[in-house]
Order: structure tokens, then sequence, then C-alpha cells
């Protein structure tokens, strides 16, 4: 489990695609990784199956296998080398939740339409597939790329998309990938967990 508090950014060191998965070293500079451990790779859940230093690795990089499934869902497959991505370790009982519950399990990709600079701020309009509408609400949470963000508003649907308005305060900007994020770029969308429950409830309770 996460918070959406991203901890560091990485940089992408090299990628080898095959026709049903991947694999990615990135450098987390971060020196004291085990293996097996669940890092969160702008959002995904990956397994550390690697670490620095093994003859071919330095210290700080890990090399995670991402599979077909993950590929399927996810926007980690347009990782390119040099492309920096946001890093999150997973969290401990006495971790302070500053952001919400993210499981690092994508529900979808959105794209970043547009990036407007408010004071020192940043407003950020993303557009988001339409079946995940009825789990995103106003004032609610969501996780973009690892990333615990308030839903500011919520346009019309139109199409087989629909938009959210955020606003990034500095420090999120300057301490995620957003700032250096191309409009237009794919972003790994989770939803609240706790809507997919209620969802569930609803349509299973009664069976129970």
């Amino acid at each position: 489990m996460f918070s959406g508090i991203i901890e560091r950014l990485g940089t992408v060191r090299a990628r080898a695609m095959t026709p049903n998965d991947m694999t990615v070293t990135i450098a987390t500079n971060l020196s004291d990784l085990a293996l097996g451990e669940s890092i969160a790779v702008n959002g995904a859940c990956l397994t550390v199956a690697a670490f620095g230093p093994d003859g071919t690795a330095t210290v700080g990089d890990a090399t995670f296998h991402v599979s077909r499934e993950t590929l399927d869902r996810t926007a980690l497959g347009r990782l390119a080398e040099g492309r920096r991505v946001n890093l999150e370790r997973a969290t401990t009982p006495s971790t302070r939740l500053s952001g919400h519950i993210v499981q690092g399990h994508v529900d979808g990709i959105g794209h970043l339409h547009a990036v407007e600079r408010m004071g020192e701020s940043r407003h950020l309009t993303v557009m988001l597939p339409r079946r995940l509408r009825k789990y995103v609400v106003e004032k609610g949470s969501i996780a973009l790329d690892g990333v615990s963000l308030t839903v500011n508003t919520l346009g019309e649907t139109a199409g087989e998309t629909f938009p959210i308005h955020l606003m990034l305060i500095p420090h999120s900007w300057e301490h995620t990938v957003f700032h250096d994020t191309p409009v237009g770029a794919p972003v790994n969308v989770e939803v609240d967990v706790l809507a997919k429950y209620v969802e569930s409830l609803l349509k299973n309770g009664e069976a129970a």
C-alpha cells in the first residue's frame, strides 16, 4: 500500500521490451532497497527484481520486470531511457498517511490536456476514460502517476473521455514528474479504492 506522497524522482537507465513483457532499470538513488520490495513507479506497484551492484548496475539502480498485464493497463510501456519517474516506497504501520490510500493498481490511462500557471501554482486539466467517471467526485482523491491529488472540479463527459481539474502547489509541481510532462502525455490513473468497494457492496451486498 502507498500514500501517494512521492519520495523522490528516479531516472530510467535502460529498458528491454519483448512481445510479452518489459524489463526496466531505474536509477532510484536509494541505497537500502531489498529484493522483492514493492515500489510505486509512476503509480504502478512494481517488485524489485534486481538491485545493484551486480556487475551491470550501480548502487541505487533497481531492475523491475513488467508483465503484459501491467503494460496493457498502464503507460509504463512508453517509458524511454532518460525519462524521469515518480517513486514511492510502500507504507509502514507508522507512516503518516498524508495523501490517501493508494494501492498501486492502475485503473486506466488519462492524458494531460492543459497546464496553466496560476501564481506559483499550476492548474492542470486531465482527460480520463469515461468508464471511470462514476468513481470520481469533486473534492475527492485521485492518484495520477502515483501522486495523491484532490479533484477540484469535473467537466462534462464528451465521447469517451471527461475532464478533471486539479491544482498543484509549487512543492508538488517541482518534486514530481509533472513539471516536465508534456501536454498530451499519458498518465496512470488510480481512483479511490473506497469508491470501488462501495460499488461492489451495492451490487453484491444482498448476495452475502
